[in-house]
């Protein structure tokens, strides 16, 4: 077996089996990777996850796409991305083609289950982040400002403006790190990453202007892609706002289908692949196709382009130091959108309230593993439907 095929066949093993969310991701890469294969040091691992957390992107899909590059080149990173996200690929895709394509699945009580199991996805999620990120009283003041600045200011720019404003209070209130991030090596050089981030910059700029004219769901998707750090639930804002409050999906079908990837393994940027198919019934094989490379491409361009400045970069602090007040400001963002639209569009009744609670307390409590409490989820409300 050649290299790349090794690659491919180890991630794509990766992909049927990593559930759990980034974190989970994290800890699967090290285990097969590092202790089983022995395919990078503890230390070079570190470097790499460094790396992924400082840009913006899914942070999980990036450290194995970069992982895939240590071993293999462009070539092997492809391979890795392409084998890890495959099977949530064909998940999303098909689930968006069906959801579009079956008449009443919008009212089937499985599909509320899935959007009340969403609600405590992201609750669940946002109580660990905000303990993480928003760890003193500066950073939970620029959450609460980010927060409260999303609901005045609708859409992606509101999104956009309170990133940045989380990163000039960190500059202006914060101490800058004390330890600088370690060097990463890498086998693409300075004028291959030069390129790849002028791609990057390049197609950012035509999805702006185009948005400017008519949104599109490939900006939208791009300008997700690039914009948010730590990927997961933190798209979720800037996605909603881009394609649910144009009218290029309804909520209904929009939550439901994030609650869905909660409980696949692999990326949960995969939803694109859902988005796309739902917008493009009559395409949906293109379209999910393009929903996934316009997520993913941003976050694999910057962190291949930026491998070999790494050492370079390493030593801004300043850098650094931005970073902590986006993390808080997008802790802010995801309460926004806890709010309105999950809880608004999502709770209609106590029997949903009912649900959704319990639901939390199952991941958060009882740590009952994610994909049984989506499942569960939809399965109850279905019966419940059915029943009453």
């Amino acid at each position: 077996m050649t290299a790349i095929a090794e690659i491919f066949w180890t991630f794509l093993r990766l992909g049927l089996v990593a559930f759990g969310g980034p974190v989970a991701h994290l800890a699967y890469f090290r285990r097969w990777l590092i202790d089983e294969r022995g395919w990078l040091s503890d230390a070079a691992y570190a470097q790499i996850i460094a790396l992924a957390h400082l840009l913006p992107g899914p942070s999980s899909s990036q450290t194995g796409f970069a992982i895939g590059i240590q071993r293999g080149g462009l070539a092997g990173g492809l391979a890795a991305f392409i084998g890890f996200t495959l099977p949530s690929a064909v998940i999303m895709i098909a689930l968006g083609y069906g959801m579009a394509q079956w008449s009443g699945t919008a009212e089937a009580g499985w599909i509320q289950g899935l959007k009340l199991a969403a609600i405590a996805v992201v609750a669940n999620a946002l109580y660990g982040m905000a303990r993480q990120l928003c760890p003193d009283a500066p950073r939970l003041v620029f959450a609460a400002v980010a927060a409260l600045g999303a609901s005045l200011i609708p859409g992606v720019g509101g999104q956009i403006l309170m990133i940045a404003v989380g990163a000039g209070l960190a500059l202006i209130v914060l101490p800058p790190p004390t330890q600088s991030l370690s060097v990463l090596d890498s086998p693409i050089n300075r004028r291959q990453g030069s390129v790849l981030l002028a791609i990057f910059a390049t197609v950012l700029a035509a999805s702006v202007v185009v948005n400017f004219q008519a949104t599109a769901l490939w900006a939208v998707l791009y300008q997700s892609g690039a914009l948010v750090f730590g990927g997961g639930h933190v798209v979720l804002p800037l996605l909603e706002s881009g394609l649910v409050t144009p009218g290029l999906i309804d909520s209904e079908q929009f939550l439901a289908g994030y609650g869905g990837a909660q409980a696949i393994p692999g990326p949960v940027f995969s939803f694109g692949g859902y988005l796309g198919a739902q917008i493009y019934p009559n395409q949906a094989l293109l379209g999910g196709l393009l929903g996934l490379v316009m997520i993913f491409a941003p976050g694999m361009l910057l962190v291949a382009g930026l491998m070999p400045f790494w050492q370079s970069l390493s030593r801004y602090t300043r850098v650094q130091q931005a970073l902590l007040g986006i993390n808080a400001a997008v802790v802010g963002l995801i309460a926004a959108v806890l709010w309105d639209p999950l809880l608004t569009a999502g709770i209609g009744n106590g029997v949903d309230a009912t649900v959704a609670a319990a639901a939390l307390l199952a991941l958060a409590g009882l740590r009952i593993p994610v994909y049984w409490v989506v499942g569960g989820c939809a399965v109850g409300v279905e019966l419940i439907t059915r029943l009453g």
